[in-house]
């Protein structure tokens, strides 16, 4: 095998090399130089358009149409997205593989996967009219450039918020660049504009100017990093300075009479300058590296190096990382080199195998490391294999050794093996791979339809499928030409044992499509009814939607649905909707009837629910603090039960119309009464006759007893509580000599006790003829009575209270007791 040195080149004091990748790559009739190039990050896909402005051989009518060509590093085309939208004044990627174009007119389109789909914005802040005239990227943005020379900048493209930057001087703009937000100390894109001799610095508050001399400058490119930005001059010399203009780190003198067509950055340690088919690598201290190639070459930068794109063949330029450097560098005695040699041996079933781990000594885990990162560096499976058999012929000497960053280094290069196959088309470096992470190169494959490597992946990983399938499943109801009872067959039988798949997300996918019988099937095996109810309503299959929300047993979604039927529907199909439906009903009567008494009563007439209905009426009747609108309302709520035969109906509509009559009443009373601080409308029946009796007018509240029928002991008790809190005692002892009471007088004598006249309560006691002596007597000691509760003690014949009441009792009381008792002791 061929030494991985081969293609390594020396230029100052570091080494280079230009992996080949694909050959092979375009059609030869393809004519590379008339097309503006592309390439997404991380070996990513690389988009083609045409340069309107250069002339073409003629191909036919089919090839005279504009399209955006998709392809992969290995040429293989991803898809033609046909273009009408008028001329492209950029084509960028993202970091995440999304397309962005930009037209003259400021619309720009998104393509977010790599199948044709697309959000569209527009630019405003005076592109229609000025019109765009390029464009700059980033991996989350972009910067697009007026003709008028104003800049516009978009920094995410999910939420895309336009926004003018700082006007730029004056002057013709010779070469422009940015330095993305995450590498400028304002955390906000700078842009780096070559007027005149000098190079402006323009952000979203100012523009000033770094005060170089010696321009103007051709080009102007950035680092990967944003610490570095080279600049070509007009005589053909590239400089190297910091991002913040304060040190010039080097410069090359290319004696090119031409200006390059490109320059940009290989990584972060060299520049790359290229012409039509030469290609001039300036590594740090101005040392150079020339290549020339026999078609057009295009460069695509990428963070750790750069790809060499010609029709012919698909490199990769990249400084040698240090670790395979170390391992493979004529003459090394790195104890990685020294452990890749000893396998080397071992397979000679040589000796100097055992030789060389002697050698190693106490660096063998060292070594043992390095060959692992130096396997993941390498393109080739020959020196991968190689380098990880030295690393585990090294762990084999070892008693203790962590083997994880040895599995986990064979996991990722079986990964990166499959995807850098010229089928797939990822030429992923290790680096790369670590900064794309596992979960978006996965992605990446899903977007070019490669669903089997991208199932194996994941699950080689241990990572989650089920957007691999949906994203199949969705694909599969958008192009196939199958019936509809086919697809959703064919889809539900690939998935129905898989978790975690959105059969949601299918069915919008087939809706999208215009096949609604397809989406309402497959939404039959979403089990989420919070997935399944939203897009059966944007379906317009309301009645399925509400049907699987009340399964559900979700009151909020129920809620949601029948939230969007009330604003969609006329109230008259609204109620005919949820009428079928006990739940939906009592939900909607549930919340109107805090929230919208008029849709309850539209509901309770369109249910004829009179009862129900004239209730709600009574409530605001009672709620009302007019005379009149109390009056009206009441009328409304009796002429709603005025057809019904319910005989509950009768019963309230009988007092409502008792209501009617008791508010004319106490309206009258209001105006008659002289006490402006008693007010009588809204009381009761009960409470208007206490406080009539109460303000002294006892008749009047007879009357309404009589009128109103008012039982005797409700009227005995409201008499006497409204007597007792007038103190009315004349009245009250003229009810004493009454022979009897509805409610009987153990009342009285309790109501009197408590306001206090223990002389009037004393004369009820006698009446009492229902309690017991003991009782009665208990009754005249609250009076302050002891010789009555001795009396009926003695009638009772009672000793033993007796005695216990002369214990209580003091003075000329005690002495009539004991008498009492004297009187009940047998004699002698």
């Amino acid at each position: 095998m061929a030494s991985p040195t081969i293609d390594w080149e020396r230029v100052g004091d570091r080494f280079y090399r230009k992996t080949k990748l694909y050959d092979g790559v375009f059609d030869q009739d393809l004519e590379l130089e008339n097309y503006i190039i592309a390439g997404a990050p991380y070996g990513g896909a690389i988009a083609l358009y045409r340069d309107e402005e250069k002339l073409h051989t003629y191909r036919g009518t089919q090839a005279a149409k504009s399209s955006i060509d998709i392809y992969s590093c290995a040429g293989k085309l991803i898809r033609r997205v046909n273009w009408d939208k008028g001329p492209i004044k950029g084509l960028g990627w993202s970091e995440d593989e999304k397309l962005l174009v930009v037209t003259e007119d400021g619309t720009v389109r998104c393509y977010y996967d790599l199948q044709g789909d697309f959000t569209q914005f527009s630019l405003g802040n005076g592109t229609e009219e000025h019109g765009v005239k390029a464009c700059r990227f980033w991996a989350t943005g972009f910067v697009a450039i007026l003709s008028n020379n104003h800049l516009v900048a978009v920094s995410q493209y999910f939420e895309p918020r336009p926004r003018l930057l700082a006007v730029p001087p004056e002057g013709q703009i010779h070469s422009w660049n940015l330095i993305p937000p995450a590498y400028t100390t304002s955390r906000s894109v700078e842009i780096l504009l070559a007027i005149g001799q000098t190079i402006y610095v323009v952000d979203a508050s100012e523009a000033e100017d770094r005060v170089l001399q010696d321009g103007p400058f051709k080009h102007v490119s950035v680092s990967p990093n944003g610490h570095f930005v080279a600049l070509y001059t007009e005589d053909g010399k590239v400089w190297v300075i910091s991002s913040d203009f304060q040190e010039k780190l080097s410069e090359y003198d290319s004696k090119a009479k031409t200006q390059p067509k490109d320059v940009q950055w290989c990584g972060n340690n060299s520049v790359v300058l290229a012409w039509e088919d030469e290609v001039h690598m300036v590594a740090p201290n101005g040392a150079a590296l020339k290549y020339f190639y026999d078609d057009w070459v295009h460069l695509l930068p990428d963070i750790d190096g750069i790809r060499l794109i010609t029709n012919d063949v698909c490199e990769f330029l990249q400084k040698v990382p240090e670790d395979t450097e170390e391992v493979f560098k004529l003459g090394s005695t790195d104890p990685a080199s020294v452990l890749l040699d000893a396998v080397d041996h071992l397979e000679k079933k040589s000796p100097k195998a055992d030789d060389n781990i002697r050698l190693i000594g106490d660096n063998l885990d060292e070594a043992i490391d390095r060959c692992v990162r130096c396997a993941g560096e390498e393109y080739g499976s020959y020196w991968q294999k190689q380098l990880l058999k030295a690393a585990s012929f090294g762990k084999s000497f070892l008693d203790i050794y962590n083997s994880d960053e040895f599995v986990n280094m064979c996991e990722t290069l079986r990964v990166l093996n499959a995807v850098r196959d010229y089928r797939i088309g990822l030429p992923l470096s290790y680096e790369q791979y670590l900064r794309l992470t596992p979960m978006k190169l996965v992605q990446r494959l899903i977007s070019r339809q490669e669903y089997l490597l991208a199932i194996r992946v994941s699950e080689y990983l241990h990572l989650s499928t089920d957007k691999i399938y949906v994203h199949w499943a969705s694909q599969k109801v958008r192009n196939s030409t199958d019936t509809e009872d086919s697809i959703c067959n064919t889809v539900v039988t690939k998935l129905k044992d898989k978790r975690g798949v959105s059969f949601e997300i299918i069915a919008r996918a087939a809706y999208d499509e215009g096949r609604g019988h397809l989406a309402t099937e497959l939404l039959n095996h979403e089990p989420r009814a919070g997935k399944q109810v939203p897009l059966l309503l944007s379906m317009e299959e309301d009645s399925i939607a509400l049907d699987k929300a009340i399964s559900s047993g979700d009151t909020d979604l129920i809620f949601f649905v029948l939230l969007h039927l009330k604003k969609k529907l006329p109230l008259a199909s609204f109620f005919r909707t949820i009428n079928t439906r006990p739940v939906a009903t009592a939900l909607v009567e549930a919340s109107a009837r805090t929230q919208d008494t008029t849709l309850l009563k539209d509901l309770y007439y369109q249910d004829d629910r009179r009862l129900s209905g004239s209730n709600i009426l009574l409530a605001e009747a009672l709620s009302q603090s007019a005379l009149q609108a109390k009056s009206d309302k009441l009328k409304l709520a009796a002429k709603i039960l005025s057809d019904s035969k319910d005989p509950t109906a009768t019963l309230h509509k009988s007092a409502i119309a008792e209501a009617q009559q008791l508010l004319r009443i106490q309206d009258t009373l209001d105006r008659d009464l002289p006490d402006a601080s008693l007010t009588y409308t809204g009381l009761s029946v009960n409470s208007t006759c206490f406080q009539l009796i109460r303000s002294g007018y006892l008749k009047r509240a007879s009357k309404i007893q009589s009128e109103f029928r008012i039982a005797e002991k409700p009227w005995a008790w409201i008499k006497l509580r409204a007597l007792v809190a007038k103190r009315d005692w004349g009245e009250l002892e003229e009810l004493s000599r009454a022979r009897k009471s509805p409610i009987g007088w153990e009342p009285y004598f309790n109501e009197v006790l408590g306001a206090g006249n223990t002389k009037l309560a004393g004369t009820f006691v006698a009446k009492c003829a229902a309690l017991t002596a003991q009782e009665r007597s208990e009754m005249y000691v609250k009076c302050g009575a002891w010789a009555k509760a001795g009396e009926e003690l003695l009638k009772a014949r009672d000793t033993q209270g007796l005695e216990g009441l002369r214990g209580k009792a003091g003075g000329a009381q005690a002495i009539e007791i004991e008498r009492m008792i004297g009187q009940l002791k047998p004699r002698r």
